[in-house]
């Protein structure tokens, strides 16, 4: 097992038998476990994951599944064995360890949008500052609009794990945008493909520190005009139309 001071390329380096003496060679899944290993490792690397909290998920399209992270584990001695493989009704198809506790949300939003690829869920600290705030995020930046959508929404609170917290989010995310703010709790960054996923995730955090500085101030926040937003936005659903016909690698652009 790597230890918390490794990098991220030799934590995932890791070759032989897996717990139940199955070679990691031989799983039909071992390249979407290494991308949930290395994204979570270079996320917390740069503050956006912390301790055990959050998690990840990439969907295997062909076998209508996600590889998830496990509850309550460090990210730093996570190897690509530790990830769970789910089929979306949350059965166990490969891993020793128990999924996340919000696996469901993560497979809510995959049978909810057939664009999304990706999902990373963080608690990083500027979003979640808004979070307990209850304060959504408007256009404030052309990248923004093009990546996250027409605005960074709150959904109402639900206890983390919980059915309830799984259904306020399928209902949100038919929205169509690519970033939420949950309630009391943190963000939620979709992608085509993980890497653009954990780009969300920054792009969030840049959007939020800037919003929370602006309103310091007391002065007006400015947006971006809606003309540009809705440019932006409709750049955005082609990508995701393109990617629900799976004219978008899973694995990037």
């Amino acid at each position: 097992m790597s230890s918390p001071q490794m990098s991220s390329a030799a934590a995932v380096s890791y070759e032989g038998p897996s717990r139940n003496g199955q070679n990691r060679a031989e799983s039909p899944y071992l390249s979407f476990k290494k991308e949930v290993v290395e994204t979570a490792q270079k996320l917390t690397e740069k503050g956006f994951l912390m301790a055990t909290g959050g998690n990840l998920s990439v969907r295997i399209p062909e076998r209508h599944a996600m590889a998830v992270t496990p509850s309550n584990y460090d990210y730093m001695k996570m190897v690509p064995d530790d990830i769970c493989v789910l089929d979306l009704d949350l059965n166990v198809l490969e891993g020793d360890r128990d999924p996340s506790v919000e696996a469901a949300l993560h497979a809510g939003i995959y049978k909810t949008r057939r664009d999304v690829n990706a999902v990373v869920h963080t608690h990083q600290v500027c979003a979640s500052a808004l979070a307990v705030l209850g304060v959504p995020i408007p256009a404030l930046f052309d990248e923004q609009a093009r990546f996250l959508g027409r605005s960074i929404e709150i959904i109402p609170y639900a206890p983390s794990g919980t059915s309830f917290l799984t259904k306020r989010v399928v209902k949100a995310v038919k929205s169509n945008n690519n970033a939420y703010i949950m309630k009391n709790h943190g963000v939620l960054s979709l992608g085509h493909y993980l890497e653009r996923a954990a780009h969300n995730v920054e792009i969030v955090e840049k959007v939020s520190q800037a919003y929370l500085l602006a309103l310091c101030t007391g002065k007006k926040v400015g947006k971006i005009p809606l003309a540009i937003r809705e440019i932006a936005y409709a750049k955005l659903r082609s990508d995701q139309k393109k990617s629900a016909r799976g004219e978008i690698s899973t694995r990037g652009e």
